[in-house]
């Protein structure tokens, strides 16, 4: 594919801490841009990242179409660029184009595109362990109008950023609080996709809940705020009498490509797999019994998130006294050993760039 590049005239790398990233917050010298007019996709750009120009009417600031992704690349052990589960983002990034009535994105030119972004960009990728390119694909609305209606015109963009550990606790296990005054979601909404809406739904209850010293919200559903649902920037698991459990994708929550990953090579290890609806209190009661072996979260940003602590109104459980479980570490090891090229990618996962 013929991609247009425009180079930054100087590169920014050299005032990047790569000992102490911060995630999200160091963006690299290029980004790719695709327009959508006139009923299609035009070629894309590779050019220096900057500033996008808007005006106040702008449809996206006022109603919000727009999704966007977030996967990531990693050196690997023998030198190459590791993109962990690549086509799958792809896939997931155009349900969300259809459910937000975004044009998807033809799947050759997202994957080439991204891959010859990669190739420019490779210098910023960090090569100590636990560090990635997190990479942010994202589309929006561009018509310059104030009516409530599916748009004309949109923009796709890529921008890559280099970062550490996504929870400033690391690997350590994280405390969780029940939302049970908000939701985030409800079936036939839009909680099953990524899009910006979802994610400031969840603001508040998130920062009422840091005020409290928790690190995140544990979303109930939103009918009868009973049945357990993921946590704000990942889903949900728990270890129950050796198995392992998580909610199924009922159409309230985002199909986590990590959560797929964990449920495979469970599988795979010959771990006991149930997707099914989990009353709060069968989590609270299992605690109790000492039934309840572990609890991790799963998302692409922390890959596995032990969790040691869940408050659910006046209750307090903690997990595993408060350490990370053997599994949720067993999981870690793997994925991130399949993502650095020290483990066999038995299950297809890593596009490999040379």
């Amino acid at each position: 594919m013929n991609i247009e590049v425009k180079k930054a005239k100087a590169s920014r790398i050299h005032k990047v801490d790569f000992d102490n990233l911060v995630f999200g917050q160091v963006l690299t010298d290029h980004m790719l841009r695709m327009k959508y007019s006139n009923g299609k996709w035009r070629k894309p750009r590779i050019v220096p990242y900057g500033p996008i120009r808007m005006y106040p009417a702008l449809s996206t600031l006022h109603y919000g179409q727009t999704v966007f992704e977030g996967l990531k690349a990693f050196i690997a052990k023998d030198g190459a660029i590791n993109v962990f589960r690549m086509n799958d983002h792809i896939k997931r990034f155009n349900r969300s184009c259809e459910r937000l009535c975004i044009p998807e994105i033809d799947e050759e030119v997202f994957h080439d595109g991204l891959i010859e972004l990669l190739k420019i960009e490779k210098a910023w990728i960090p090569k100590q362990k636990g560090t990635s390119l997190y990479i942010r694909p994202f589309a929006y609305a561009t018509d310059m109008s104030l009516g409530v209606h599916v748009a004309h015109n949109y923009e796709f963009m890529i921008i890559l950023s280099p970062v550490g550990a996504y929870y400033k606790e690391g690997f350590k296990p994280v405390k969780l609080i029940t939302a049970v005054e908000h939701a985030r979601s409800v079936e036939g909404g839009t909680g099953a996709v990524k899009t910006a809406g979802n994610y400031a739904a969840s603001l508040y209850a998130a920062y009422q809940a840091e005020k409290k010293g928790f690190t995140q919200v544990l979303w109930l559903d939103g009918v009868h705020r009973t049945y357990v649902e993921e946590v704000g920037t990942m889903n949900v698991c728990f270890v129950i009498n050796h198995e392992l459990v998580t909610p199924n994708l009922s159409g309230t929550i985002l199909a986590g490509v990590t959560r797929d990953s964990v449920i495979r090579i469970a599988n795979d290890w010959g771990i006991r797999v149930h997707e099914r609806r989990i009353p709060i209190d069968e989590i609270i009661k299992a605690s109790d019994i000492g039934a309840l072996d572990e609890a991790f979260g799963t998302g692409t940003a922390a890959v596995i998130s032990p969790i040691g602590q869940i408050q659910h109104k006046e209750k307090i459980i903690t997990i595993n006294k408060g350490r990370a479980g053997d599994l949720a570490l067993k999981l870690f090891d793997e994925i991130t050993g399949i993502q650095y090229g020290e483990k066999p990618d038995t299950f297809g996962w890593i596009t490999k760039i040379r």
